[in-house]
């Protein structure tokens, strides 16, 4: 529906306004797992861009530069996946400057809600 496009526009580009940027406060349990277990919905996105499993990607979070390589391969995924325009050098702007409202975007375009992470838990 309408939230799928409005979050698919915006999900990993800069220059859109409105839900770009801050996408991030549309789904309050994302931001929430993400400020808190931001490893759970790392581990999510991960897996939804077929990167590896949910648990490896968890534990890549972990792992300095191994968890920047792993999100930016994460992040290319899930835009060439779902068909939104963007680069590496906003990705890497938006993991090194916004890396929260990132994880959520990501999350919210992956669907890794706190409902989706407690079921596999």
């Amino acid at each position: 529906g309408m939230r799928v496009s409005k979050v698919q526009k915006a999900v990993v580009s800069t220059q859109s306004t409105g839900s770009g940027l801050f996408g991030c406060f549309e789904d309050i349990g994302i931001l929430a797992m993400v400020c808190f277990v931001p490893c759970v919905p790392f581990g999510m996105n991960v897996e939804h861009a077929g990167i590896a499993s949910c648990m490896m990607g968890a534990i890549y979070a972990f792992i300095p530069l191994v968890n920047i390589f792993c999100w930016i391969k994460t992040r290319g995924a899930i835009r060439e996946k779902h068909g939104i325009e963007g680069s590496l050098i906003n990705d890497l702007f938006m993991i090194c400057c916004c890396g929260l409202c990132a994880l959520s975007q990501e999350s919210i375009q992956c669907d890794s809600t706190v409902a989706n992470a407690m079921a596999r838990f």
